[in-house]
């Protein structure tokens, strides 16, 4: 279903907000729907840099999670990329990786972290040239709220601070299915005078020639004002 996002995405390739559930089954017939619009056989690069925090054993699991995900789908080429910090953002050889994929996928962390380390680098100019030239950039959960125009700040209910600007004047809210019910108040908080995108586990947001649909099991909020609706796929 059409879901009537107030602004323009006028990139060749596909941008996907993932709510939660990256890399497991039930994401397996989402993700091979993307894999099918790519124009060549699909050079799949996986970046765990939003869990840049979380100490090794969880990034290992993450890059091998991804990596087993596209293989189970029929990837050949497919590599997780250890992207951890924004010293790593800034290796030439590990941005040329990512300029010779046509599928990049971020998975989940904290957004202010994955941002701190991108922001004004060559793998954030790679990752938006995959768009450009009419790839695949898929994000979840943290990797999918950096695309809005606010993301939260390091203190979280602390307030905001700016976001990539993809899908301006949108705030994007993964999980939403999955939001505890105390912290539902603090959404309208964090997104202000912002729309609300509020994207559910197992289900994504597609960005592509102006125009959002929905894909997956769940659904995707979009809310302003008082103003809610929720969409789902077809």
């Amino acid at each position: 279903m059409i879901v009537p996002v107030e602004c323009q995405f006028p990139y060749r390739g596909i941008l996907a907000l993932a709510g939660s559930g990256e890399y497991l089954p039930p994401m397996q017939a989402v993700d091979r729907g993307l894999l099918d619009q790519l124009s060549q056989p699909a050079r799949v690069v996986c970046l765990p840099t939003a869990a840049g925090t979380e100490g090794e054993d969880r990034l290992h699991y993450w890059m091998e999670l991804g990596e087993s995900h596209f293989r189970r789908l029929g990837v050949e080429s497919v590599e997780s990329l250890p992207v951890f910090s924004r010293e790593d953002a800034l290796n030439p050889d590990l941005i040329q990786k990512v300029k010779d994929a046509n599928f990049i996928y971020l998975s989940g962390g904290k957004p202010y972290y994955i941002l701190d380390c991108l922001l004004g680098t060559g793998m954030l100019e790679a990752i938006l040239g995959t768009l450009e030239s009419g790839g695949v950039v898929a994000g979840c959960s943290a990797g999918a709220m950096i695309f809005g125009e606010r993301i939260p700040n390091r203190l979280f209910l602390g307030g905001t601070t700016p976001g990539l600007g993809l899908l301006p004047g949108h705030f994007i809210i993964p999980h939403f299915d999955e939001v505890p019910f105390v912290m539902r108040f603090a959404v309208p908080h964090l997104v202000g005078e912002l729309r609300m995108l509020g994207i559910e586990a197992n289900t994504i947001l597609k960005c592509s020639n102006n125009e959002f649909s929905v894909a997956g099991k769940g659904g995707v909020t979009l809310a302003f004002g008082k103003e809610k609706n929720r969409y789902i796929e077809g």
